[in-house]
């Protein structure tokens, strides 16, 4: 990892970044962000992490899966949000390997909510 030295490393990095995150979040890919914190570790996110990886390689859905810190939802863990094309991100709670699966076959596949979504309760905030 390069250190940086100066305020304009620090700028430039930053510019990187925030270009990484720009072709990533423009990308026709489902974008997926499986909370990892201590709290949805506990939870088995890994397992529902790598359930849903394996289910979008069996159906060939394109998805970017990552994961991600707490998102503040830790009496729901494991929590999965889930970032379509051109829509607004959903938060999906308490989900198992089981309804890993389901999430991919019924909301990735086509557009079937499941009940464990979690209502939004912040906005994204563009720095």
């Amino acid at each position: 990892m390069e250190k940086i030295k100066s305020l304009a490393d620090l700028k430039k990095k930053r510019e990187d970044l925030q270009s990484a995150i720009s072709i990533r979040e423009q990308s026709e890919n489902i974008q997926v962000k499986v909370a990892m914190a201590t709290c949805g570790i506990a939870s088995g996110a890994k397992h529902v992490m790598e359930v849903i990886m394996n289910e979008c390689n069996k159906r060939n859905i394109p998805a970017t899966v990552t994961q991600t810190g707490c998102m503040g939802y830790c009496y729901a863990e494991p929590t999965v949000e889930v970032t379509k094309p051109g829509q607004k991100p959903v938060v999906f709670g308490y989900i198992t390997p089981l309804k890993a699966e389901e999430l991919v076959a019924k909301y990735f596949a086509g557009n079937e909510m499941l009940d464990t979504v979690i209502p939004v309760n912040y906005e994204k905030v563009e720095l």
